[in-house]
């Protein structure tokens, strides 16, 4: 099996749906000899910031010279990016070899009876058997979808489960209430564990407190009253804080937007929890190094200067608030061509309400995806904004489109659905216009 056949299998396996459940992911996990129970996991869920916060983690302890593999999804241009070690993506040959190993394990549970498993069930189990494989020190695992049912959770143990905000996404698998959406986030807390929060609305966090308390959990919350944030920029970011009893002072982070600063001190209660509660040695030094060479695609990012491109996945209400704050705060002279793709599966009316009074001009177009909302229909959303307005179903026009209207010491945001993004950020890079 060669890197083709691979990707032509792991989303050939598309069609067997998203059945949320542990039941085939432990199926087969336990014919591949049950690689996830050698894994020292930590856990991360939540509605946003969550790969952020394990791209941080996982950024730090390999500083400390730590062996750390990080689970992400979705990907923005390569498949390969789910799977990392110490920066580097799951080379292509590997993810072929690992493949045609769990193809064959598949193959032996659908004779046993048992349910094909899904895509992100097969995507998961190729990543826990890499990853034991590859004897890695930590995993830093990013939930798939919600926490309690997602196939991740198979992990009985965690180091410390992490949780960041938490908002109303995926409706339809979660529930409709802020608390029905904590329970399912939730999930990740296991007994006799550690459980860090990010700060939530209060009927969610009445939910994970009352989780804690059942699985005798040890909880902590960040606490942003001790936050001072002395510099942000689209270049860096400084600040100091007070985490969870430590002061750290001047820490230095390279991704833009505020938001980064508060996920940025998330990580820093997971590395504490780590330290004083898991007796890892994890240095000062590591740690300022790992948050300032971060690297996080897609997300508030910058690609370019004249004109500024920014790349942001802003696909939910709380992803559009943090976007909306940023530009409000670093974008505030600027002209704005806003270039939005959107999945019609989301909240597609509160994310416009949010966005669009910033922009001077718009143009909807089509993610590269079966959910996703023809650019036409965006665009009538769009014109009831009274804003200049222009749609192509093809990402690529768009791209053009806005590169013309829009003037040099202006800005273009591409803003939406991560599908979108990955394309515009790989046609941009690769200038293939």
């Amino acid at each position: 099996m060669n890197y083709e056949q691979a990707l032509d299998y792991i989303h050939g396996t598309y069609k067997f749906g998203s059945k949320l459940g542990l039941e085939n992911t432990k199926y087969l996990l336990g014919l591949l000899g049950n690689p996830h129970k050698n894994l020292k996991v930590i856990h991360v869920a939540g509605t946003n910031g969550k790969g952020s916060v394990s791209s941080y983690i996982h950024t730090i302890l390999k500083e400390e010279g730590y062996k750390v593999g990080l689970y992400i999804s979705p990907y923005l241009e390569e498949f390969t990016e789910r799977m990392i070690i110490n920066g580097k993506e799951i080379p292509r040959e590997r993810l072929a070899e690992v493949t045609e190993v769990i193809k064959g394990k598949v193959e032996q549970m659908v004779k046993d009876g048992k349910n094909h498993p899904t895509e992100f069930e097969v995507v998961t189990a190729i990543a826990f058997y890499y990853y034991a494989q590859e004897n890695v020190d930590f995993l830093v695992l990013e939930v798939g979808l919600g926490g309690r049912l997602d196939s991740t959770n198979v992990v009985e143990d965690p180091l410390v489960s992490v949780i960041t905000p938490i908002g109303y996404d995926h409706m339809e698998y979660l529930g409709e209430s802020l608390e029905e959406i904590a329970y399912e986030k939730g999930g990740i807390i296991k007994e006799n564990g550690f459980t860090l929060l990010y700060p939530q609305e209060e009927e969610a966090m009445g939910v994970l407190e009352n989780l804690c308390k059942e699985r005798n959990n040890k909880l902590f919350v960040i606490d942003f009253d001790e936050l001072t944030i002395h510099r942000s920029n689209m270049e860096e970011q400084i600040f100091s804080a007070n985490i969870l009893g430590k002061l750290y002072n001047n820490v230095k982070i390279k991704l833009a937007g505020l938001h980064q600063i508060y996920n940025a001190c998330t990580a820093l209660g997971a590395i504490e929890i780590l330290k004083e509660h898991r007796n890892i040695n994890i240095s000062d030094g590591a740690i300022l190094r790992g948050l300032n060479n971060t690297k996080w695609a897609g997300r508030f990012e910058v690609l370019q200067k004249e004109p500024l491109i920014i790349i942001d996945g802003a696909h939910n209400l709380h992803g559009a608030d943090s976007l909306k704050k940023n530009i409000e705060i670093l974008l505030k002279d600027y002209k704005i061509t806003f270039v939005v793709g959107m999945l019609q599966d989301k909240d597609v009316k509160a994310v416009l309400e949010d966005l669009i009074p910033l922009a001077d001009r718009v143009i909807a177009t089509r993610p590269d995806n079966p959910r996703a909302m023809k650019a036409s229909d965006l665009a009538k959303e769009l014109r009831t904004f009274g804003k200049e307005t222009y749609f192509y179903e093809d990402i690529k026009e768009a791209i053009k489109m806005a590169l013309k209207v829009t003037n040099r010491d202006e800005a273009i945001i591409f803003a939406g659905s991560l599908y979108m993004i990955g394309e515009v950020r790989k046609i941009l890079k690769n200038r293939t216009l």
